[in-house]
């Protein structure tokens, strides 16, 4: 009997836990939608949509007779169950927006690609890679941050213009780092 209620948790959990964790990796042929949004609205917030978009790490090293080689995989990724929106007006330029922060963070997973395949393994690679990463991470969320400061959360048209050629230019700048 103590199995069979195991094993109904187990089936019913597993299910909620993998949608949890649902993510859209960064492509620059699919952009978000509004059905990507699937989180509640915090109606206490005064802004009208929220992503959530993040960096994921990950590396190993192998030692040879020819010295370290490092791997890793540097992912960019929007999380649906944890981005939102309110009932809006201008779905068009407030997707666009969101989409922006999006491409923020695929923003950040370039120039991570790019210091990892300049970085030379030395003595201390666990603390070097987490200084490496750590450090991208605080210029995005500060990138993020700022995005949202200079447009007031998409307010200031103006400004979220800049932003917009400002970004594309900067992708363009690595491209070779895309996903």
């Amino acid at each position: 009997m103590r199995f069979l209620i195991f094993l109904l948790i187990l089936i019913f959990t597993v299910p909620v836990l993998a949608q949890e964790n649902e993510k859209l990796s960064w492509t620059e042929d699919r952009i978000l939608t509004w059905e990507d949004f699937k989180a509640s609205p915090k109606k206490h917030l005064p802004y009208k949509a929220n992503t959530n978009s993040g960096l994921s790490f990950s590396w190993n090293a192998t030692e040879s007779s020819g010295g370290i080689k490092l791997n890793y995989e540097v992912g960019s990724n929007f999380y649906p169950n944890r981005s939102w929106v309110k009932e809006i007006e201008e779905v068009d330029y407030l997707l666009a927006h969101e989409q922006l922060h999006f491409d923020i963070t695929e923003l950040h997973a370039r120039k991570l690609r790019k210091a990892l395949q300049n970085y030379e393994p030395g003595g201390k690679i666990k603390k070097e890679l987490d200084s490496i990463y750590s450090e991208t991470e605080k210029q995005r969320r500060q990138m993020q941050m700022q995005f949202d400061k200079e447009t007031n959360h998409s307010i200031y048209k103006e400004a979220e213009f800049k932003w917009r050629v400002f970004i594309k230019k900067e992708l363009d700048k690595l491209s070779e780092f895309s996903s």
